[in-house]
């Protein structure tokens, strides 16, 4: 198994792209800690599990300082929100609290779990960007700014602890098959969406999945500091 022994940590691993990671990390042998926003959750005996408003800088401080007395090998940033606005009608709030979710919370745990990987002298950073974090489009300043700078967040992270054997890198998913996807986009606007993508499909968050697990593993020897699109070459065309 590809994580045999190892502890991780997977933020909004209660749904979508985070639970198919958490899941598949589980198979693979790691020990898998997820958090979200409900109290209460139906994962609690398959996860050890913690409730985290991530809008809640606080919330966030005080949950670093509980991972610090807690050894991670493994940690992925997944938890994050997207509100579309035109550009004019963005308020100051409604950024901030983007920015708040989407780049300051993964730094704080980022630099929470670190010190216990460089004692070790090993672990592995994914933080989930987006095809919005390469490209963008009308309407989504707020969330390609947070995400453009998760990217760079990463790698300046991963030039820092090379020196460790910590590896750190993006994943940029496209458009996913989830059910936040579908009562965003409804069938018509899948339909249209699926158009645009070469592969002629959406893709599953099983493989967004696949491709975390292997760059969190040991066989992963070698990159760093990257941002990997996901998206059945949407954004190469």
């Amino acid at each position: 198994m590809l994580l045999n022994g190892k502890k991780a940590l997977v933020t909004g691993g209660t749904r979508g792209i985070g639970l198919a990671i958490a899941e598949r990390f589980k198979k693979e042998g790691a020990s898998v800690v997820i958090t979200g926003k409900r109290p209460e959750i139906g994962l609690s005996q398959a996860f050890d599990y913690y409730s985290i408003d991530f809008s809640d800088s606080q919330a966030v401080s005080d949950f670093a300082k509980t991972l610090k007395q807690k050894p991670f090998d493994i940690l992925v940033n997944c938890a994050g929100i997207n509100i579309i606005s035109n550009f004019c009608d963005i308020e100051k709030k409604e950024f901030d609290k983007i920015q708040q979710i989407n780049v300051a919370a993964p730094l704080q745990l980022c630099q929470a779990v670190l010190p216990h990987m460089k004692a070790q002298s090993w672990g592995r950073i994914l933080n989930i960007s987006s095809i919005w974090g390469k490209i963008s489009k009308a309407g989504r300043a707020s969330y390609s700014a947070s995400k453009f700078a998760i990217d760079g967040m990463t790698a300046a992270l991963a030039a820092e602890v090379a020196q460790h054997d910590i590896l750190a890198n993006c994943i940029s998913p496209g458009f996913i098959d989830t059910d936040l996807t579908r009562s965003t986009l409804g069938e018509v606007g899948m339909k249209e969406i699926t158009a645009t993508i070469p592969i002629g499909r959406l893709g599953q968050a099983e493989e967004i999945a696949a491709l975390a697990v292997w760059l969190a593993s040991p066989e992963n020897s070698y990159i760093s500091g990257q941002n990997i699109a996901i998206d059945g070459g949407f954004t190469r065309v």
